[in-house]
């Protein structure tokens, strides 16, 4: 079963995702409401969560970097991004559970 934090669309796979800036470690920490939550080592200033979410995502999917993108919440703990590339939901979920 797809879980509520995950949405395949005939472009790529979206993902919504709350995220914590300042934690100790970059991780998934589990759900919170309809998004998945990670906790980011980096602040939430001059955009190094954002740089930090896009990189730390890329190294875990093995996906390259130009192939994540946002679609919102550049500016919020919500975000939503896309990702597209020789990637499946399914992969996306074992390699992102917490």
């Amino acid at each position: 079963m797809t879980p509520i934090w995950l949405k395949q669309t005939p472009t790529g796979i979206i993902l919504n995702l709350h995220c914590q800036p300042g934690a100790k470690q970059t991780k998934t920490v589990g759900t919170y409401g309809d998004c998945l939550k990670i906790s980011l080592q980096a602040p939430a200033l001059e955009n190094k969560a954002n740089e930090l979410l896009l990189a730390w995502l890329s190294k875990q999917l093995k996906v390259p970097q130009k192939q994540i993108q946002f679609i919102s919440g550049q500016n919020s703990r919500k975000k939503c991004l896309e990702i597209w590339g020789p990637i499946s939901p399914e992969q996306i979920v074992q390699i992102l559970k917490p």
